[in-house]
């Protein structure tokens, strides 16, 4: 909440340092013009008194006209004075306030934020190096230099602290000093400048500018005072906090608050970084409920780190360093190590811990039944040689919890339609709409008309995401980005045109899950290809949804939080049949929703190309088909022709034959006759007889 804070009055600090210098601009032009006009006027004056001793070709001595311009060079001369005397006080009581509060109030307020910065990485050094030391009795002395720097560096990091709020806190009242005395000068100097030519002009306003210094000078007294209070209070802080900063207060001065239920402040928790590997990050924790969260540095609000309902937690020996305790899930699969700063800490963490993992929170007086299992907290501060031991013995009955799969929105939503618009309801979101908060399909469950559309509803689905000897339907796709992403909820919506049908759908899923207390998430890996986009088991590799890119119709991430992004899908069929319904999907991820956007954008665009070229392709397959067809049609008249014309030919030679042979016989046939005339009557008989 400091830092918060502390991030508004910075806000406000630069903005006012912005303002401030766009007004230093504007009156340093006025102050910059009245010199010039000043500096003007004077040269002007000295020409005129220099025209007597001009002697120009064709001008005589005109004694009237020297004259009068001498004249006029006093009347100008005499303004010059009072443009001068103008531009002195416009550069006493309008610059010079400005200046002063623009270099001097606005550099200090930048200075004590670094040195702020500076004093708050040391101290954060300093508790890096504290949290690192060893338990051995011969490292004392280094523990009583590291212990010596935190305290030194705390204490400066506080003393710098509240001498930079202090800086802050008087900002507010020297901007307004710093924004009316300038103008106060400025009306004055223009008042003292008129009232050589008009004094009754400048009653009223000589009333005015009196009410105006009146207030100024309250102003500065009710500073003064507000910074002697601040002074006091300083001085009274650093008395009280002195004890406060030891990292490791004494116990008996301090004692561990064993009765909690709620607890906040920063721990070390350890991340695996390779199987002996590990790391530690220092967070902000605590307690909400029955979970255990934590916020970074810069975050906007918490994330969850665990159910701590029914949960065990116990003291456990952690490398080479202290205050480490290990909170593990009622059902054994996640555990997290964590260090506590101090002793105090360490203990006040695991009773609290250990009452709200009975659901003492649940209770009318969780104070008074927290006291009854006291004795339970005091037994897990003891360090337990073996974790599986005291995790057995501290494990809770298995007990069956109902499945948050998918819950109903429909009640608490409309109980809450009234405060909301009537356009963003009605025209957005179909009106009783179910939100899905988990992704129930398996793999073998594909979305509504999908996979009965491809023809493939009788085939069998491989339970381990695999398709045998097949050839993956991504793998000849050009893009291929993964991104990890948990699953906030799904809801149909009626419209799929604008980007606010996301928002929409985000804003009511957050407050669905906030109303419920739904908090779990499903991680999975999202995949984006060309032909469409998949969500991934990331422990079995398994496809849990596929969404066909061309059904993707919507995507746009979140206005403010960009790591909250979502998409529309169209699909057929729904809640009406024949009718082509279309849903709202919602994730989180750990990079910036954009890249994803942008990654899908580039898929799309993509795909449009990919199918320009294949439409391109079969339209040129098509041509090739009409041309081949032309040809064998062509083809074919031509060898019609041509045996035509070989059957004219063979007509044409058959009639000359049968015309020759005609001609033959005739002329065997006279031969015969005239031979037979010269053989006589024996002849003719002879020649019958053969």
């Amino acid at each position: 909440q400091t830092r918060s804070l502390l991030g508004v009055f910075e806000e406000d600090a630069a903005a006012i340092s912005n303002y401030i210098n766009q007004l230093f601009q504007a009156m340093h032009r006025i102050y910059d013009a009245q010199n010039e006009l000043s500096a003007a006027t004077h040269l002007t004056s000295k020409l005129l008194k220099e025209y007597e001793k001009q002697r120009f070709p064709l001008g005589g001595d005109d004694e009237v006209m020297t004259s009068t311009l001498q004249q006029f060079a006093k009347v100008i001369d005499e303004l010059s004075s009072c443009h001068a005397v103008l531009s002195t006080q416009l550069a006493d009581a309008m610059m010079f306030p400005i200046t002063q509060f623009k270099e001097r109030d606005l550099k200090e307020i930048l200075t004590l934020k670094e040195v702020f910065q500076i004093a708050s990485n040391d101290h954060d050094a300093a508790i890096t190096r504290y949290s690192r030391l060893s338990k051995r009795r011969e490292n004392e002395k280094i523990k009583a230099e590291v212990t010596e720097d935190v305290y030194t560096s705390r204490k400066k990091q506080h003393q710098t602290m509240m001498h930079y709020f202090c800086a802050l806190n008087t900002l507010q009242y020297k901007k307004k000093i710093s924004l009316l005395e300038p103008l106060l000068g400025y009306m004055q100097a223009q008042i003292s400048f008129f009232k050589m030519g008009s004094e009754n002009l400048t009653e009223q306003l000589e009333e005015f500018l009196t009410n105006i210094g009146t207030s100024v000078q309250n102003v500065r007294r009710e500073m003064d005072c507000e910074v002697e209070n601040m002074q006091q209070t300083i001085e009274d802080l650093e008395v009280a906090s002195d004890p406060l900063y030891l990292p490791d207060p004494d116990p008996t001065k301090f004692p561990a608050h064993r009765n909690l239920t709620r607890k906040a402040g920063y721990l070390n928790a350890r991340n695996k970084t390779g199987l002996v590997s590990s790391s530690w990050e220092r967070q902000f924790y605590f307690t909400q409920g029955g979970n255990l969260m934590s916020q970074a540095r810069g975050d906007v609000a918490g994330g969850l780190v665990m159910d701590i309902d029914n949960c065990s937690v116990m003291a456990v020996d952690c490398e080479d360093r202290r205050y480490c305790f290990q909170i593990t899930s009622f059902d054994g699969k996640k555990s997290s190590i964590l260090q506590a700063e101090s002793k105090k800490d360490y203990e006040e963490w695991i009773c609290t811990i250990n009452n709200i993992s009975k659901q003492i929170y649940l209770s009318e007086n969780p104070e008074e039944i927290a006291a009854r299992v006291n004795q339970s907290a005091l037994e897990a501060v003891t360090p337990s040689p073996s974790f599986q031991q005291r995790h057995e013995s501290m494990r809770p009955a298995v007990q069956s919890r109902p499945p948050a799969a998918r819950t109903s929105s429909t009640g608490s939503l409309g109980s809450d339609s009234a405060a909301l618009s009537a356009l963003s309801l009605d025209s957005l979101v179909a009106p009783d709409t179910p939100i899905q908060f988990d992704i129930i399909s398996p793999v073998s469950e594909d979305l509504p008309g999908q996979a009965k559309s491809s023809g493939q509803s009788g085939r069998r689905t491989n339970p381990f995401g695999e398709s045998g000897g097949s050839k993956p339907e991504t793998e000849d796709s050009i893009l291929h980005q993964l991104f990890i992403v948990r699953f906030l909820g799904s809801m149909e919506v009626k419209s799929d045109e604008s980007p606010d049908v996301v928002y929409e759908t985000m804003r009511q899923i957050l407050a669905a899950r906030a109303i419920h207390n739904v908090f779990r998430m499903t991680e999975s890996h999202l995949l984006v290809t060309c032909d469409c986009l998949k969500l991934i088991d990331p422990q079995t590799q398994v496809t849990r949804l596929r969404f066909p890119l061309p059904n993707v119709v919507l995507y746009a991430t979140h206005q403010e939080n960009k790591r909250l992004f979502g998409f529309v899908l169209r699909t057929s069929g729904g809640r009406v049949e024949s009718h082509q319904t279309s849903i709202c999907y919602i994730f989180e991820s750990n990079n910036e929703g954009e890249k994803i956007c942008d990654s899908v954008g580039l898929a799309k665009q993509i795909a449009f190309h990919a199918e320009l070229d294949r439409k391109a392709s079969e339209k040129q397959k098509e041509i090739d088909r009409v041309k081949e067809k032309q040809q064998k049609e062509l083809n074919k008249q031509k060898q019609i022709e041509k045996d035509l014309e070989e059957q004219s030919r063979l007509i044409a030679a058959s009639s000359r034959s049968n015309q020759s042979s005609t001609e033959g016989q005739f002329v065997v046939l006279s031969s015969s006759q005239s031979e037979d005339s010269d053989l006589g009557e024996d002849g003719k008989k002879k020649r019958e007889s053969e």
